[in-house]
């Protein structure tokens, strides 16, 4: 799937918001170790990626010529500073329907618009592909995320109170949220 756009951030910025291709592999595997590391809300760790650059470089490839999921990088002054994508629940006909949504952005650049503007593409691309619903878990201590979700139209629809173990032992209460798309 492809997208790009370019949109202006709430300080002014031009920031461009594009489909990932396979060159952006080496960028996309350091913004996701970086934005694993910045914050506990994400799902996993950053040393728990095993992803090689090659193996990102292929799975970047296959989304790009996907027409049912897609990585969404955020672009500022030649790098990639966050990234979003889809992909499907299932493939069965009884799943095909939802597609899933994630989304991180280095914390340097919370509070840009960055957030919201590449979950309003992903939106778009979700109902492109033909989606009928896209879904999302959020950690219920993330209140600005929670807050962005339900601007744009997400409701939540259930709670899995021990969600996330840290490695400290904490549990993260894990808020499921859906869009209908139609």
């Amino acid at each position: 799937m492809q997208y790009q756009k370019t949109i202006t951030l709430r300080d002014g910025t031009p920031c461009i918001l594009r489909g990932t291709n396979s060159a952006d592999a080496a960028q996309v595997l350091s913004i996701f170790n970086l934005t694993h590391a910045q914050t506990d809300f994400l799902l996993t760790y950053p040393d728990e990626s095993r992803m090689t650059v090659e193996e990102e470089q292929q799975y970047l490839a296959k989304s790009a010529d996907s027409a049912d999921s897609i990585e969404i990088c955020a672009i500022l002054d030649g790098r990639i500073v966050g990234t979003a994508g889809i992909s499907a629940v299932g493939h069965l006909e009884k799943l095909r329907h939802r597609a899933e949504f994630g989304i991180s952005i280095d914390k340097d650049y919370w509070g840009r618009g960055i957030g919201r503007a590449l979950t309003l593409a992903c939106i778009d691309c979700a109902r492109t592909a033909g989606y009928s619903q896209l879904e999302l878990d959020v950690v219920a201590e993330n209140t600005a995320a929670q807050a962005l979700y339900q601007s744009v139209g997400f409701a939540e629809y259930g709670r899995n109170p021990r969600g996330f173990r840290t490695r400290s032992g904490q549990w993260q209460e894990l808020i499921l949220m859906r869009m209908e798309l139609n």
